[in-house]
């Protein structure tokens, strides 16, 4: 049982590799979708006219994904964030974002089991030894062609880097494997990728988990957003952490007490 689960194992992750290469050659070649044609016709939000924001109930699952709680708090995806399909979220992720997200129901919040998905020293949120309800957020830069603020990988790495200088100074319980390094510097590649680093976009986004109106993903490419580019991204921002230049704000929080 166990071989046959590997070799199976082995064959689903190369035919993902080979089709996300595949597709990573195509946007080379291909057409980028027009500025206000990113969303696909008969998705929400077709036209940059997202559905009614609300903002959650008491008894509404959300979780520590402020992406996937937007598509909740818009009607997206259920609103309940209770009972949704892999197969619908796939859709609606890709729909909405441009990315893919690569089937059984879940809620929002059994994606935040600590150590699985969820991790210490995140990009937006409190380790959870100090915020258990992962739902909640914590509390730029440089400027575009077009002169809005924007933030970039540097700030990125910076913020990561204090992040997990000051979570491991504070933090009795912390810990961070290399697989959560990596997965919160994805995460903080999709704020770059899909929003653009706008400061504007990002506000109402990470605040109140809200699609801005007007607003569409700034992924253009055909195909979308492939792996091989978001990850590449995603180790330009781990590359540029380090958390010894935190060193001394790390212990100032340490001696505090908590958190800053």
């Amino acid at each position: 049982m166990g071989f046959s689960s590997n070799v199976s194992n082995f064959f689903y992750e190369a035919r993902i590799r080979s089709w996300d290469i595949i597709l990573t050659l195509l946007n080379l070649v291909e057409k980028k979708r027009r500025i206000g044609n990113v969303t696909p016709e008969g998705h929400p939000g077709y036209g940059r006219h997202w559905p009614e924001y609300r903002a959650p109930g008491e008894t509404d699952s959300r979780c520590s994904c402020p992406g996937l709680n937007a598509l909740a708090n818009h009607g997206i995806i259920s609103r309940s964030g209770r009972g949704i399909s892999f197969v619908e979220l796939d859709r609606h992720v890709q729909g909405t974002y441009n990315i893919t997200f690569d089937h059984g129901t879940l809620d929002l919040e059994e994606l935040d089991l600590h150590n699985g998905i969820e991790h210490d020293a995140s990009l937006l949120r409190l380790d959870a030894a100090f915020q258990p309800n992962q739902s909640t957020k914590a509390p730029a830069s440089h400027k575009d062609k077009d002169g809005n603020d924007v933030i970039n990988v540097k700030d990125l790495s910076k913020l990561l880097g204090k992040r997990r200088a000051v979570s491991r100074a504070v933090n009795k319980e912390f810990t961070l494997k290399l697989f959560h390094k990596l997965f919160g510097c994805a995460n903080a590649s999709l704020l770059l990728s899909t929003m653009g680093g706008r400061v504007d976009d990002l506000h109402s986004f990470l605040l109140n988990e809200q699609l801005p109106q007007g607003w569409e993903s700034r992924v253009r490419d055909s195909h979308g957003l492939t792996l091989i580019n978001f990850n590449k991204l995603a180790l330009k921002i781990e590359l540029g952490v380090h958390e010894k230049d935190w060193a001394q704000v790390a212990q100032e929080a340490a001696e505090h007490g908590g958190p800053v």
